[in-house]
């Protein structure tokens, strides 16, 4: 086949599909995720069964393949899938979010998730959050362009949302916050902001942060006085920081912890964990400990797939610490390709972006490709030792249901995109070049034009 017909090949998949690098990359990690979140789990098989653990990883993925089909073949234009993207999705993430608050399930000593169907389905709104920022942002960068510029009101509306949001999610996790910096920050080069306003913005958020740490910590240690008085005085009330079990109908219950200790303590030990090797194995660092022995035990080429030794001794090996189980089993190798999948999504994200005419589109795709990234580097730099231990999922390869079906929406959105703007141009599909809401028609500052938009 000459340089020709592939070409033409490679155009007519893309405009009646979306990007096929973008399907190479979820579909390999569809692969990645059902191999390695069932070697995983090992635990999950000696409490459910052997195959039980597979058919929910199994239903999940189909669900969310479910929504990469369907999405991609919507055209991100059309007025009902951005009211349902941008405020419908914010209302039920907020909502959701402060229900969690102050009713949510305790899951690792933090308030996370919400049950919709008991024993079936739960709902973390953290996730959720991920995604309405990105819907978010581009409406917001969208609608102050100005002389391919990102206005100061527009400047002041998206440190309002990262910032409600943040404030909304800082009891789930304080990588959760991080990550939506993370995000606003590429999505803002995206937009066209020049430097300056980028640092203003990330100065804010680095102000912002502090002045939470400082205000929770003191109410922490009032409330751990508190306890100690009434410990005092002989009432049954557990000590501050402390993780309790609690019996509810038979069930046990992790208590809400104070996370400000947690977070403390989570960064000392960081800060000095330059040699593991002479330390002795503790609950408390127990994830550490095993997620290092598990890298090391891999070498170059790792110990083969199903042959894991630590996944049986890791705790959470099929969700916060799985990346350490694909190094094991598939070495230094397997570990770098996983890594080049995720930066080659943002690199093809990128091509994506300097090809279209309109920043809305532009930001939605950077903004998810940014979202499904910095989640995966976030997982590995813990992983590795390079992040404090925190709760980060593996994007689409960790178990999880809310996490799984976010992440598909997420690629579903960069497809819906990538194919629609394949079509400008296409006499036999009519794609309209100005999008059906006002104020959303400004022009990309980063398009760069070429001969041939998908080479």
């Amino acid at each position: 086949m000459s340089p020709a017909e592939k070409t033409n090949k490679y155009n007519e998949l893309s405009q009646k599909y979306g990007d096929p690098w973008i399907w190479g990359i979820y579909i390999t990690l569809l692969i990645i995720s059902i191999i390695e979140s069932y070697s995983a789990s090992s635990r999950e098989i000696a409490a459910q069964g052997i195959y039980m653990p597979i058919i929910k990883q199994c239903v999940f993925l189909g669900a969310g393949a479910l929504c990469v089909v369907g999405l991609q073949r919507v055209d991100y234009n059309k007025p009902s899938f951005l009211y349902a993207m941008i405020p419908g999705l914010a209302i039920i993430t907020v909502l959701s979010l402060i229900y969690v608050m102050f009713f949510g399930e305790i899951i690792n000593g933090a308030r996370r998730a919400m049950t919709i169907i008991p024993g079936l389905v739960t709902l973390q709104p953290a996730e959720l959050a991920k995604l309405s920022i990105v819907t978010i942002l581009s409406y917001i960068f969208a609608k102050s362009q100005k002389n391919q510029d990102i206005s100061n009101g527009g400047l002041v509306a998206a440190a309002l949302a990262v910032g409600i949001y943040g404030a909304l999610m800082i009891k789930s996790g304080l990588t959760n916050t991080l990550l939506l910096i993370a995000i606003s920050g590429s999505m803002l080069l995206i937009g066209g902001a020049r430097f300056k306003k980028i640092g203003i913005l990330m100065g804010f958020f680095v102000i912002m942060l502090g002045f939470f740490f400082i205000i929770k910590s003191n109410n922490d240690k009032k409330e751990e006085m508190f306890t100690e008085t009434q410990k005092e005085m002989h009432v049954n009330i557990p000590a501050a920081g402390v993780d309790v079990m609690e019996e509810d109908g038979g069930k046990a219950q992790l208590a809400e912890v104070r996370r400000t200790g947690t977070w403390l303590s989570r960064f000392n030990e960081w800060w000095n964990s330059d040699s593991l090797v002479h330390r002795p194995i503790t609950p408390k660092n127990q994830q550490e400990m095993f997620s290092r022995m598990a890298q090391a035990h891999g070498g170059p080429f790792g110990v083969g797939i199903g042959k894991s030794r630590e996944c049986s001794r890791l705790p959470l090996a099929f969700s916060d610490y799985i990346y350490s189980i694909i190094v094991e089993e598939t070495g230094f190798v397997g570990g770098v390709f996983v890594l080049l999948l995720y930066l080659s999504l943002l690199g093809r994200a990128a091509m994506i972006v300097r090809r279209s005419k309109r920043v809305l589109p532009s930001l939605l795709v950077i903004g998810m490709a940014s979202f499904i990234t910095f989640q995966a580097l976030f997982h590995m730099a813990i992983n590795v030792g390079v992040f404090p231990v925190s709760g980060q999922p593996l994007s689409l390869i960790s178990k999880g249901g809310t996490s799984i079906i976010v992440i598909s929406i997420a690629f579903g959105v960069m497809l819906s995109v990538s194919r629609t703007i394949a079509n400008y141009g296409n006499k036999k599909v009519k794609v309209e070049d100005t999008p059906v809401i006002e104020g959303l028609d400004a022009e990309n500052p980063t398009e760069i034009p070429a001969k041939n938009v998908w080479k």
